[in-house]
C-alpha cells in the first residue's frame, strides 16, 4: 500500500486563529503551527502572484524539516495563457521553485485549469507543450470540465507519469465525474466540498464553505484506500477551508484511515 499524506489547500487564513491556531498566533507563525498538524500543504498564493525563490526558501525554513509542499501554478500558465509569453512565465516559475526541488520537498506543481479550458485541439497541444517544459518536475493536472476525462487523456497522463487529479466536488452538469484513476506513482486527490448552490457564484468563500459528514468521510477514506492500492504515494488536500472545516475533515479522515490500518499521515 502506498504512503498516504493528508493536508489542506492553503494555511494562511486569519479566521483559523482560534478554531485551528492558538489565539494570538501571528501570521508569521501560521506555517509553523500548521506543520504541527499535517505533513504536507498545498500552496495557493502562487496562482495569484508569481512566487519568488527567496519566499519559498523561507517557507521551507518556517515549515520545519518534514513539511512537504504542493504548489499551484501561476495563472499565466493555466487561466491567462498568452501564446507568445507563457514560456517566459514558465521559466520564472521554474526559477522560483528551485529551493523546494533542491530540498526534495516539492510534492507537485499543480496545474489547475478552469472550466473554460475545454477538450479542444489547441488546448491539448498547449498542455502537451507545458508538460514537456516541466518534464522532470513533479507535476499534477486538474481539469474542471468533464470532457477531459476520457481514455485518450488518461493514457496520455500514464505515458507521461503525471497524476490526473481526482476530485470531490458538486455533482453538476459538465463538472468532472468522481473518477479515481491512478495515472502515476503518485495519486493526487483534492476535496472541494459539495456546495452546489454556491458553486457558480463569484464568492469563493461561499463556494468552499462546506463540511463533510462522517458518512462522507467514510466514503472518502474508501476512495483513498483504493488509490493507495495502486500508487506508491497518495496526496490528499481538503480545499473546504472556511472556518477551519478543511482541518477538521482532514483530521477525521486521518483517524478513519488509521482505523483501517492505513495510517493516513496527520499529526
Amino acid at each position: 500500500m502506498g504512503q498516504i499524506n493528508i493536508g489542506t489547500s492553503g494555511y494562511s487564513y486569519h479566521e483559523w486563529v482560534g478554531p485551528v491556531y492558538p489565539e494570538g498566533t501571528k501570521p508569521g507563525d501560521y506555517l509553523r503551527r500548521y506543520a504541527e498538524l499535517f505533513p504536507t500543504v498545498e500552496l495557493n498564493f502562487s496562482y495569484y502572484q508569481m512566487p519568488k525563490a527567496k519566499s519559498l526558501a523561507k517557507m521551507l525554513e518556517d515549515g520545519g524539516p518534514g513539511l512537504t509542499f504542493a504548489i499551484k501554478a501561476h495563472k499565466t500558465l493555466t487561466h491567462e495563457v498568452e501564446p507568445g509569453e507563457w514560456e517566459g512565465e514558465a521559466k520564472a516559475y521554474m526559477t522560483a521553485i528551485e529551493p523546494m526541488l533542491e530540498a526534495g520537498r516539492l510534492e507537485a506543481v499543480l496545474f489547475q485549469f478552469p472550466y473554460s479550458f475545454g477538450y479542444a485541439d489547441n488546448n491539448r497541444r498547449y498542455l502537451d507543450k507545458l508538460l514537456r517544459y516541466f518534464k522532470g518536475v513533479p507535476s499534477a493536472v486538474e481539469f474542471r470540465k468533464s470532457d477531459w476525462y476520457n481514455t485518450k487523456v488518461i493514457d496520455g497522463m500514464k505515458s507521461r507519469g503525471v497524476p490526473l487529479v481526482s476530485l470531490d466536488m458538486p455533482t453538476l452538469p459538465k463538472l468532472p465525474p468522481q473518477t479515481d484513476v491512478v495515472t502515476a506513482s503518485t495519486a493526487y486527490i483534492r476535496l472541494h466540498g459539495r456546495n452546489e448552490e454556491a458553486w457558480w457564484g463569484s464568492d469563493a468563500h461561499a463556494r468552499y464553505n462546506y463540511s463533510y459528514s462522517d458518512d462522507e468521510i467514510d466514503a472518502i477514506a474508501a476512495r483513498v484506500a483504493r488509490a493507495a492500492g495502486s500508487a506508491q504515494r497518495v496526496l490528499v488536500y481538503f480545499n473546504n477551508h472556511p472556518f477551519g472545516q478543511a482541518v477538521r475533515n482532514a483530521q477525521a479522515l486521518g483517524k478513519m484511515l488509521g482505523k483501517l490500518g492505513l495510517g493516513g499521515e496527520v499529526a
